[in-house]
């Protein structure tokens, strides 16, 4: 399950031919830490989660001054081994921007792991700045861990992936299935539709009627599905088409999952991801950890 990264290096000493090998490195799976109690709880599921997919974990302390970096790692380092002693563990500092940092740890890692809320935050925000910068811009999937003990422990046996139209979300879904698979609990595959502002048709047909004359939202969400449930036929999947908000229809879902998958779409002309409205509902206020993964 582990996603693999091309080698860079020059063609090995004595081959017959120049053209340079590829090797196989597990990419590691990053949590970015600062003392505080939620990216602890992000190291406890970090740790999990390495060992579900079998790869690395990797400890990243962010941050321009020095003080007391060393001890804030040993902490962390030693609640990982507590959490999931088999797991493989390595650590480091960097005196870094936490944000810029860590999105650029995260172009070599199967993931970056992050907690809600960080040290310097402000009371009243949801999520942390450091959390939101982050998944707005990071290449690879950004994990932000949300929620009870009951959501961050895998107690209620579910995966929640949100599913558009298009191609944003098959990234995220393929990610979602694979998540569903290692953990052996079903999938809920959420797709949401309105009908168009200024189309409300002819009086007595419904809103389902209307966008079934175009292409029915069951049916858009089956050929999203069929891909991925054929590779993963392991994996109970259940359907949920909802007329309505998307953000809604993925709260309410997320109220009784251990994690919630959306997809982010590229920004064209610009570098980073597009987290439209969904995207900033779910990170603010999902009940469980939530995953954005960046559309290919």
């Amino acid at each position: 399950m582990a996603q693999v990264l091309p080698g860079r290096g020059s063609a090995r000493k004595g081959a017959r031919s120049p053209t340079t090998e590829v090797a196989a490195v597990t990419l590691p799976l990053m949590v970015g830490i600062d003392g505080s109690e939620a990216s602890l709880e992000a190291v406890d599921w970090a740790a999990a989660e390495s060992l579900r997919h079998g790869v690395p974990l990797h400890l990243v302390h962010a941050a321009v001054p020095e003080h007391a970096a060393s001890g804030l790692v040993a902490v962390a380092s030693a609640r990982a081994r507590r959490s999931a002693p088999a797991a493989r563990l390595s650590d480091e500092v960097v005196h870094e921007e936490a944000a810029a940092a860590l999105v650029a740890k995260g172009r070599n890692a199967f993931a970056l792991v992050l907690g809600s809320r960080g040290l310097g935050d402000l009371a009243g925000l949801l999520l942390g700045s450091v959390s939101l910068a982050v998944a707005a811009h990071a290449d690879c999937p950004v994990i932000v861990v949300r929620g009870g003990a009951e959501h961050r422990q895998g107690r209620f046996g579910s995966v929640v992936v949100g599913v558009e139209e298009g191609e944003g979300s098959d990234t995220a879904l393929l990610f979602a299935f694979r998540e569903a698979q290692v953990r052996r609990c079903r999938l809920v595959a959420v797709h949401a539709w309105s009908v168009p502002v200024g189309n409300p048709g002819p009086p007595g047909l419904s809103g389902y009627a209307l966008q079934a004359g175009r292409r029915p939202p069951a049916q858009v969400l089956a050929d999203k599905l069929a891909g991925p449930a054929e590779r993963y036929r392991d994996v109970a999947v259940s359907s949920e088409v909802v007329e309505g908000s998307a953000r809604r229809a993925l709260l309410h879902e997320a109220s009784r999952a251990d994690v919630i998958v959306v997809g982010a779409r590229r920004r064209h002309g610009h570098v980073g991801l597009q987290l439209g409205l969904v995207n900033h509902t779910v990170l603010h206020h999902a009940p469980c950890p939530v995953v954005v993964v960046p559309a290919l």
